[in-house]
């Protein structure tokens, strides 16, 4: 075959390929696109008739979600556009929501939040895999609970996992249970403000500190308000940052960890790449928030890009809820909810009093 051949041959491929994974994404976002349809339709009915929201449509796009996928499992053809909207499109809102921020107020917040940011994870891991262990669960399964809990989530434990070793079943359960209580989250956060008696600015501080995900952070702040959403994803954005220095304290550990049973005594452990440790997305934002600082960012768009970002987000909540089966709950054991849900509610402690012990108005 000539080389010309050989390059149409090659082009044609990887065409088809693309068309083929664009092809298989679009049922299960169009399933989200109806969810999030039905949800903003919703909301609009509530500001006709009672003049604001009492319930957003990233709220109703999770519980409608949720909703759905407790009375069916959606089929194959729809899983991967599912997985793509809870993942890659809100990402995109996330770096996208970077152009409505200047770096200005993360610099203005000072040295003592940062160092308060900090020091809340390093407590919040700490706390979490005492009560992990006093729960008597295996020491590997508890620090991918504390790392979940006080950083972010699924990707705090995807990371840390391969460092420590931790078994399949291990990973499965901790994520599993951190998808749904994630969500709870979500809905149950905003709650502190009346209750707390939070400004927004605390607020944001609050849900920067507690939620596990950067794309949660949006969902549980837009509600209350954009600067609690400026300040919570920032707050966040902090702690993600946590995640290499976390990864490499716990790769100097894992030699001394308790070997357990049904473990490999060959098997390597593996180092996370950069693009775990600092994901694609959050370089994003602060490039755009950079810009957005330097006056790159002209006023004009940063009201249609912010709407972008809010309908992307919403969508990706529709994902989110459709990916969670409340049932989970009956299936990660009774210690393992105790356990996570004790450590959240240290770290929501934390967070309070150090809300309250830097003044932060």
């Amino acid at each position: 075959m000539s080389p010309e051949a050989s390059s149409k041959t090659g082009s044609t491929q990887a065409h088809a390929n693309g068309a083929a994974s664009t092809a298989s994404v679009l049922p299960g976002i169009a399933l989200c696109a109806a969810i999030t349809a039905v949800a903003l339709a919703a909301q609009a009915l509530e500001e006709r008739v009672a003049g604001h929201p009492y319930i957003e449509a990233l709220v109703l796009a999770i519980l409608i979600g949720i909703a759905v996928r407790t009375a069916w499992t959606p089929a194959d053809r729809f899983r991967t556009g599912i997985a793509f909207s809870a993942k890659q499109l809100l990402e995109v809102a996330v770096v996208l929501l970077g152009a409505s921020l200047s770096l200005g107020a993360i610099l203005a917040s000072g040295p003592a939040l940062l160092a308060g940011i900090v020091g809340t994870v390093v407590v919040g891991i700490a706390a979490s895999v005492v009560i992990c262990r006093a729960l008597g669960l295996p020491a590997r399964m508890a620090i991918l609970v504390a790392c979940g809990n006080a950083i972010c989530g699924n990707s705090a434990i995807a990371a840390v996992a391969p460092v420590i070793g931790a078994q399949p079943k291990d990973i499965a359960a901790a994520i599993a249970f951190t998808a749904v209580l994630g969500v709870l989250m979500v809905l149950g956060l905003p709650l502190f403000v009346p209750l707390a008696g939070l400004s927004d600015n605390q607020y944001g501080v609050l849900a920067g500190l507690t939620v596990y995900a950067v794309p949660q952070v949006l969902a549980a702040t837009v509600p209350v308000s954009l600067l609690s959403t400026q300040v919570g994803t920032l707050v966040k954005l902090v702690r993600v940052l946590m995640l290499g220095p976390v990864v490499v304290a716990f790769s100097l550990i894992a030699p001394r960890l308790p070997r357990e049973p049904g473990m490999d005594r060959a098997a390597p452990r593996a180092r996370p790449g950069l693009t775990k440790l600092v994901p694609w997305f959050i370089l994003g934002f602060l490039i755009l928030a950079t810009f957005r600082s330097l006056g790159l960012i002209p006023d004009a768009a940063v009201k249609p890009l912010t709407q972008l970002a809010g309908v992307l987000t919403v969508l990706s909540m529709a994902a989110l809820g459709l990916g969670v089966d409340v049932r989970v709950l009956a299936r990660v054991g009774g210690r393992v909810t105790l356990a996570v849900t004790a450590s959240l509610a240290v770290l929501i402690g934390v967070s309070l009093s150090l809300i309250r012990g830097l003044g932060i108005g």
